[in-house]
């Protein structure tokens, strides 16, 4: 088991060398171990060339293609799993096991059994409570030791949402009313000619899955649990296993309504949300991460002046990324506390983007808590739906 001093850098090991390690979770890990809060002290990947080269290049002193040999040897506290979907049940459970806390990159797993399994292996043994119908007090809370694995969902961490949030939670804008939420980006034929793009086993689902998460993660986390969804998907371009354009209406909790669209047909890229609330209107318009000056707050007829200027002051500037989140992280590691987007806080997302798809695939309307053990979506994001599902699923389906 790890063994963490307090006060020391979290000793942390990067598993996946690739591009978005290089891009994002590196430059937001050195920015931290200058400040003294982590270390990084190993990489793996299944490439022996390229992991010695990672190593050699940012210092990094343990170099392995062996996960669990690294973690016996190595002991870190952190793990940041940077690899594809269908390892990172296996590799978060080996860490978690290991007494190593886990960030994962997205999308979090295959199916709501793979995480509800990581969650299993978590440390305070109230797993279970997290993975299913939304979790108690106790797990959205993070009481317990840990280790705790979350997921990278940075955008709910910039401080434009962080502001956003507050007004919303503590009702300075009314009840909300009406959300939209807009994931429209473009692939062409050459992204999709890798050859594990586009496919379930591999990608883990369509743009529903790995491209729209973050906006439809951001609008869960601003408006709160959902109730029920209705939702549609189509495969028109790409020659693909997965679709790639969805959309969905949503009922959440509290009434509110919204639409949802995921898209890799659209040359005018974008993401957005927006909702309207009784008293004003919130907008977010980006691309890939937003900074304060991307919202905007338009108040209804009659708000004071004096009232629009305080929603409006959004504060120092820290824009959404894998760094804002990862600040928070570290300090919940070192509190011994639950990460937000780790249990129930990670897996209503992943449970949303199923039940849209089993809605999308069946042609009805799929209430939150529906999805559990017993129900071929809870295994497989294609729930074996014929025309979706892999032909080879189908086949064996079929002859049995």
């Amino acid at each position: 088991m790890s063994s963490h001093v307090p006060n020391a850098p979290l000793r942390t090991a990067v598993v996946g060398t690739g591009s978005i390690a290089r891009s994002s979770h590196l430059p937001a890990l050195q920015k931290l171990a200058a400040e003294g809060e982590v270390e990084v002290v190993a990489a793996v990947d299944v490439d022996g060339t390229a992991v010695r080269a990672f190593a050699d290049e940012f210092g990094i002193p343990h170099a392995s293609t062996d996960l669990d040999a690294m973690l016996t040897a190595v002991r870190p506290d952190l793990v940041v799993l940077c690899t594809p979907p269908a390892v990172h049940r296996e590799q978060s459970v080996a860490a978690l096991r290991a007494g190593a806390w886990v960030w994962c990159e997205k999308p979090p797993s295959p199916s709501l059994a793979d995480f509800d399994a990581v969650a299993a292996a978590e440390g305070d043994g109230d797993g279970e409570a997290a993975g299913r119908g939304g979790g108690s007090d106790a797990a959205e809370r993070g009481d317990g030791t840990g280790p705790y694995a979350s997921i990278v969902f940075q955008h709910r961490f910039g401080s434009g949402a962080r502001h956003v949030r507050a007004l919303l939670r503590g009702g300075a804008l009314g009840r909300p009313l009406v959300a939209h939420c807009q994931t429209t980006w473009y692939r062409d034929t050459a992204y999709y000619a890798v050859p594990w793009r586009g496919r379930w086993a591999t990608e883990g689902g369509g743009p529903a899955m790995g491209h729209g998460i973050h906006q439809t993660d951001l609008l869960l986390d601003l408006l709160g649990p959902w109730a029920e969804v209705r939702g549609m998907a189509a495969r028109l371009v790409h020659d693909v296993e997965t679709e790639d354009v969805s959309t969905a209406l949503v009922r959440f909790a509290d009434g509110a309504v919204a639409t949802l669209v995921n898209s890799v047909l659209s040359p005018d890229e974008v993401s957005r949300i927006r909702i309207d609330c009784e008293l004003a209107t919130i907008e977010l318009t980006h691309l890939y991460g937003y900074r304060n000056a991307d919202w905007r707050i338009t108040p209804a007829p009659g708000v004071p002046e004096e009232t629009v200027a305080a929603w409006r002051d959004f504060g120092a500037d820290e824009p959404s990324s894998h760094l804002a989140q990862l600040r928070v992280l570290v300090d919940d590691i070192k509190s011994g506390r639950r990460h937000t987007t780790s249990g129930a806080g990670g897996r209503r997302t992943l449970e949303f983007i199923t039940a849209l798809y089993k809605s999308a695939f069946t042609g009805t309307t799929v209430r939150a808590g529906d999805i559990g053990p017993g129900d071929p979506y809870y295994t497989e994001l294609h729930g074996g739906a014929p025309g979706w599902a892999p032909a080879a699923t189908v086949k064996e389906e079929d002859h049995a």
